[in-house]
């Protein structure tokens, strides 16, 4: 089901740890951002914008993680952008003739493996480096690339609509997961994303996290405080005493302290 969060703008919330797929309308079609995890979901989805009139004009997928990678063909041809690193990651992880089969043996444990469509997996179109926004014929939407938790992951600012799609960051769910593995300086990266979301935090109305629940004009800034506490106590070996991670956490949510211990011990063993 979609649900308006502002003018023009609706989301979709999939049952797999609460993925938000986003659609904005603009004049011949929709943008659809992230657009789903099941088959069955994608379907309803595509339902949805059919029974609104909206084809999808174009895709985009926020970063290179699986579950922002998928496709229906109900969704049609459209063009389906990502940014340059994103679509370079992909292509090389699609090298691998065992792609696929890997995603899938991941799922296997969650109960959904055979309910994930791959056909289209991963089919999208780099934009050029440095690109400012998503080329189509709908209300301006600005790409704000960085270098945090995957390699060419990017927000979105809906600028006329007031609607930060955050990919896989600033969640109510999930703490910050870094990008251990793809650069340097993951915490330094991490502290730059956010201080380019505060940079348009002020124009917020509505936030959407890749995972969790969406939040109205006064949470773009207290998530961006609550991620920046937790990635400096990381980087301090402090306890980040963060609400998403202990007994606090939000029930059935409790297997992120797991991702917490997991990058704690990642950047605090030598070597």
């Amino acid at each position: 089901m979609l649900t308006r969060i502002a003018e023009g703008v609706l989301v979709h919330e999939s049952e797999f740890v609460q993925s938000n797929a986003i659609v904005v309308q603009g004049r011949a079609g929709v943008l659809l951002i992230d657009p789903g995890i099941t088959g069955g979901e994608m379907t309803c989805l595509a339902s949805d914008l059919s029974d609104l009139g909206q084809p999808v004009v174009a895709g985009f997928s926020t970063h290179p993680d699986w579950d922002h990678m998928l496709w229906h063909p109900l969704f049609g041809a459209a063009p389906r952008y990502g940014t340059a690193r994103c679509a370079a990651a992909v292509r090389d992880q699609l090298s691998d003739p065992g792609a696929k089969a890997e995603i899938t043996a991941h799922l296997e444990p969650t109960g959904i493996a055979d309910q994930v469509p791959l056909d289209l997996y991963g089919l999208i179109t780099a934009l050029p480096a440095e690109t400012a926004q998503i080329p189509w014929d709908g209300p301006r939407v600005r790409i704000i690339e960085h270098r945090a938790h995957a390699p060419g992951h990017a927000a979105l600012f809906v600028e006329d609509r007031g609607v930060l799609v955050a990919g896989d960051m600033l969640s109510d769910v999930l703490v910050p997961m870094l990008d251990l593995d793809g650069t340097a300086d993951p915490i330094e990266d991490y502290l730059a994303a956010l201080r380019l979301l505060e940079g348009v935090a002020g124009d917020v109305d509505a936030l959407v996290p890749g995972h969790g629940s969406v939040g109205g004009a006064d949470q773009a800034r207290a998530r961006i405080e609550l991620d920046r506490a937790y990635v400096l106590a990381l980087r301090d070996g402090q306890d980040p005493g963060d609400p998403r991670v202990g007994p606090s956490a939000k029930p059935g949510w409790e297997w992120v302290s797991s991702i917490h211990t997991g990058q704690l011990q990642r950047l605090t063993t030598p070597g």
